[in-house]
């Protein structure tokens, strides 16, 4: 590349002296066949004489033929003097001629600065834009390399997702001792396909199996491939494959794998040919190189439901390896690994603050270790607080505390009932999570308080009984309210919302209801690992309009009923809910303990 580059330096030198040479030559051949140039005045006296023949009159020049001497026919070029000046001067008999002053300077200068400024601009951004980078590089590959050397990441660093070490783990062996599989006739995996939500750690996984197998490590997004010329993606995929069969044994990483592998036809009408491209090339690349050259292709999505069939083909993506989101072992076990690099004082419980945090991921775990040293610190602390984390989870969970929203009296006292209601419908229903926090500070966008559960372990299935449950917490805050002030307010339209949701799915997904039997009456697709996107378009029905009469009314019904439940419920605990309602508002946060002792209910 360096002499590449320096052959274009002296390429550049070469074409300015063949200028210059032209012009040289140019003027020397000019002067070489140039005409006699006559003073003006003798131009003036061959003219009394008859002795010029023919004359082209210009804005500076004179030219012309005339006879000299010999009578001989010469051509003849003489500058242009002032007329009435050239009257005087030869009154007085004195020999003049004109001069035009040489605008050689001027004129080279005029067109050689233009080239030196336009050849400074394009050498400045070849040299901002790095090697290769230039016009005729787009097919280029842009996959970051890194040498076995400059991977520290290990297994060691990567918690909360053992099954899908020990499946790469396997993997490493592959690369470390491929004649252990090959002797049995056994072929190395092409490809390991990471699926899983955002955060879970897939990209770092990926990083772990290089810097274990100590093999290079080619990173590159799916995005990267496509760009504004078409054939542009494919000659990278083409370059890529080659870069890594020169380094093998080594790991292709394909981070994104959903932007450049979808489904080809979804999109017939704002389909991308470029992408299609790309996609084929990939395709044949895969299918083209020996498996025994040790080169193993890992990509990572979280849109595993897009991607196009041939792509999860065996002698493709062979595997499969789900990268889901920790359990609360799993959260521990990260946890510990982030909380290696903080100060952490002595009261910090891991396993707690594990209980708090279900349904987040690796990433969002150290999100909330980090911005509790940053609490920390911004206090002047020397260690980290379980405070500190405690209020760190209340950010990232709930949203910024809003200190300046002040609300009037009357409606404090609504969102303290409104709470209240939920936690002790919580509190005093089976299967449902224990209450861990209460809150009536504004926090985020809307919320102006809420009421927090701490789960005792991780649920994957959960019955009717303990559904209806959940719909009885939702109802709580709306019925508390009716009953201590005769109405509700528009704070509960989130939690009618999800109810609604929830007892809809009970009955049109999980068969859960009472007239419309075992059936499923949902067609629509979601994202597996994505939060449901609300804002999709609702298919048609595919049941009639008398099931549909029967679904709202049975909807309806059930509930009436659960809220009919919860209104028995807190009349039963009237005073109790004033008696937490006081306290919340008196304080404005209330911690599991305080809560159970003023609901006389055992806070173990």
């Amino acid at each position: 590349m360096a002499d590449l580059e320096k052959h274009h330096k002296f390429s550049l030198w070469y074409v300015l002296l063949g200028i210059w040479f032209v012009f040289i030559l140019n003027n020397m051949i000019y002067n070489y066949t140039a005409p006699t140039k006559l003073a003006y005045s003798e131009f003036l006296t061959n003219l009394r004489q008859d002795k010029v023949k023919e004359i082209a009159i210009g804005d500076q020049f004179i030219s012309g033929t005339y006879l000299d001497e010999k009578g001989a026919e010469k051509s003849f070029t003489t500058v242009k003097v002032n007329p009435e000046l050239a009257k005087e001067l030869e009154g007085h008999s004195v020999k003049f001629r004109g001069e035009v002053e040489s605008a050689f300077l001027r004129s080279l200068m005029s067109w050689v600065i233009p080239i030196l400024l336009f050849v400074g601009i394009w050498y400045f951004m070849m040299k901002r834009m790095g090697p290769g980078a230039g016009v005729m590089q787009f097919g280029s590959s842009r996959a970051k390399v890194y040498a076995q050397e400059d991977i520290p990441t290990r297994f060691d660093d990567v918690a909360g997702v053992d099954e899908a070490k020990e499946e790469l783990e396997e993997v490493v062996t592959f690369l470390k001792e491929p004649e252990k599989f090959s002797r049995l006739g056994g072929r190395l995996p092409k490809g390991v396909l990471l699926v899983g939500p955002p955060g879970t750690g897939k990209t770092l996984l990926a990083r772990a199996v290089a810097g274990e197998a100590q093999v290079p490590f080619f990173s590159i997004s799916g995005s990267e491939f496509v760009e504004l010329f078409v054939g542009v993606g494919a000659a990278r995929v083409r370059e890529l494959f080659a870069q890594a069969k020169q380094k093998a044994p080594c790991i292709i990483f394909i981070d994104e794998l959903d932007a450049l592998g979808k489904a080809r036809g979804v999109n017939v009408i704002g389909g991308h040919d470029e992408r299609e491209q790309t996609l084929q090339q990939l395709l044949v690349e895969m299918d083209g190189f020996d498996p025994r050259v040790g080169v193993i292709i890992m990509a990572a999505t979280n849109r595993p439901e897009i991607l196009d069939p041939a792509l999860l083909r065996a002698g493709r993506f062979d595997r499969h390896v789900l990268v889901d989101k920790p359990d609360l072992n799993g959260r521990v076990a990260i946890l510990k690994v982030h909380a290696q690099r903080i100060t952490m004082a002595d009261d910090v419980d891991l396993t707690v603050l594990a209980q708090r945090t279900p349904g987040l991921s690796g990433a969002d775990l150290e999100n909330i270790l980090n911005e509790g040293a940053l609490l920390a610190a911004r206090a002047g602390r020397d260690e980290v607080t379980m405070a500190d984390l405690e209020a760190a989870v209340d950010r990232i969970v709930g949203g910024l505390e809003k200190k300046n929203r002040v609300i009037n009296e009357r409606e404090k006292r609504i969102v303290a009932h409104h709470e209240t209601g939920h936690a002790l419908v919580a509190a005093f229903t089976p299967l449902t999570d224990k209450v861990h926090k209460i809150s009536i500070i504004p926090r985020g966008i809307a919320a102006l308080g809420y009421t927090e559960q701490r789960p005792t372990e991780d649920r994957y299935l959960m019955g009717k009984a303990e559904l209806l449950a959940r719909i009885d917490v939702l109802l709580g805050g709306r019925v508390a309210e009716r009953l201590v002030f005769g109405e509700v307010s528009t704070g509960a339209a989130n939690d009618l919302q999800r109810a609604t949701d929830m007892a809809r799915a009970m009955l049109t997904q999980y068969g859960m209801g009472d007239t419309l039997g075992p059936v499923t009456y949902t067609r629509r697709t979601q994202p597996i690992f994505l939060p449901q996107d609300g804002s999709l378009a609702q298919p048609p029905n595919e049941f009639s309009e008398a099931t549909a009469a029967a679904l709202d009314q049975e909807l309806r019904q059930l509930l009436q009923v659960q809220e009919d439940r919860v209104e028995q419920l807190l009349t039963d605990h009237r005073q109790v809910m004033e008696k937490v309602a006081a306290r919340l508002l008196e304080k404005e946060v209330l911690d599991e303990s305080e809560f159970a002792e003023l609901a006389g209910i055992s806070a173990a």
